[in-house]
């Protein structure tokens, strides 16, 4: 047997056990009242017992074994036809047990029912085979219609994720075309015009200058480019580009020192192997950190400092007090995402003054899961 002939719960299984006990007790009474007990009336008795715990599964069984049984036969006549209709529904299964029940309730001997007339064995009938069938029917068609509720739920629950879904990707690429039509726009427009000046450039200064310029610029479409196909579910990532990690820190420390930043790395050997994800929340600190000592404390030396003790990374980006000559417009949102990125690979962020020197602190488990 199986607890899924009683619909996975116990209490219906305890129920028809105590039940099945109750009704073989009632006929072994019964039975010895009128006689003695023998072996074929004791292998009717687990027969009849084993036929009512089961009845759940083959419902037609138990009525087939309920006209054998000589305690109030209207019992389990009625039992098995509503357990028949709330099993099958309309099934040819729930005729039989109603025929049967018919038969039991009109002809098995009962004392004291032979002198009923017919419009009162009808009424017996109506009353514990019809009203038990039509009340297991309606149970039948009430499970039914909750499953396709269920089930319409689902759908509809299904459908309701499939359309955010789809309304995040859609708002995902225009926001995509929105950056490549304007920002990558205008970056392409300052690569052009930079790279022409290092063509024309008067002196020697104003060409390094404007190379430097013109590989910022470039630098800043590769890094628009990834960040659109991310937008767009697509890979990120082409020939010769970098992505962004621990390994990647150098060239970035490189290309500020190319644009005149004073910028100092200590950087293990060999660079500590982590996870995608810490490895570009580290990269972004670090690129980020440099961004704010360019625009607001030019010209000061920059400490990048990264360290592997443990189970844990740090990364720090320090550097002294300084005095912006031109006021640099700012998003006011670089450090806000700087922590909300350091949040999602597991790490935490520190900023701050730390007597005359700022300093940016970040520290990530280096068994950090994506």
């Amino acid at each position: 047997m199986r607890l899924a002939w009683w619909d996975g719960k116990v209490r219906t299984l305890v129920f028809d056990v105590l039940f099945a006990a109750a009704v073989v007790a009632g006929t072994l009474l019964d039975i010895t009242n009128n006689g003695t007990l023998r072996w074929y009336g004791a292998v009717f008795l687990g027969v009849l017992f084993c036929g009512m715990v089961i009845r759940r599964r083959f419902p037609l069984l138990f009525a087939v074994l309920a006209p054998v049984s000589q305690v109030f036969p209207s019992v389990p006549v009625s039992i098995a036809a509503y357990t028949t209709a709330s099993r099958k529904g309309l099934h040819w299964y729930t005729a039989i047990s109603a025929v049967i029940g018919a038969v039991v309730i009109v002809v098995w001997p009962v004392p004291g029912r032979s002198h009923l007339s017919w419009a009162e064995e009808a009424a017996s009938v109506v009353l514990f085979v019809g009203g038990p069938l039509l009340l297991g029917l309606w149970v039948y068609q009430r499970r039914a219609l909750l499953a396709a509720l269920r089930d319409r739920a689902d759908q509809a629950e299904r459908e309701r994720d499939l359309r955010s879904e789809r309304a995040v990707t859609a708002e995902r690429r225009r926001i995509a075309r929105e950056m490549h039509d304007v920002v990558a726009h205008r970056v392409s427009a300052i690569a052009l015009q930079s790279g022409a000046l290092t063509m024309t450039a008067p002196d020697e200064q104003t060409e390094k200058v404007a190379e430097i310029i013109r590989k910022t610029s470039t630098s800043a479409l590769t890094e628009l480019r990834e960040i659109l196909q991310v937008l767009r579910d697509e890979l990120p990532g082409e020939p010769g580009h970098v992505a962004p990690s621990i390994g990647a820190v150098p060239v970035l420390v490189a290309d500020a020192e190319s644009t005149g930043q004073a910028v100092s790395l200590d950087l293990p050997d060999p660079v500590p192997e982590v996870s995608s994800m810490v490895g570009r929340a580290a990269y972004r600190v670090v690129q980020e950190a440099l961004t704010n000592a360019a625009k607001h404390a030019p010209g000061v030396p920059v400490a990048v400092k990264i360290v592997a003790e443990g189970d844990e990374l740090s990364v720090e980006v320090t550097n002294p007090r300084g005095v912006a000559a031109v006021a640099v417009p700012g998003s006011g949102y670089g450090l806000l995402g700087m922590r909300e990125r350091v949040s999602l690979a597991g790490g935490r962020l520190e900023t701050g003054w730390d007597g005359g020197v700022f300093r940016v602190s970040a520290v990530f488990g280096l068994k950090a899961e994506e």
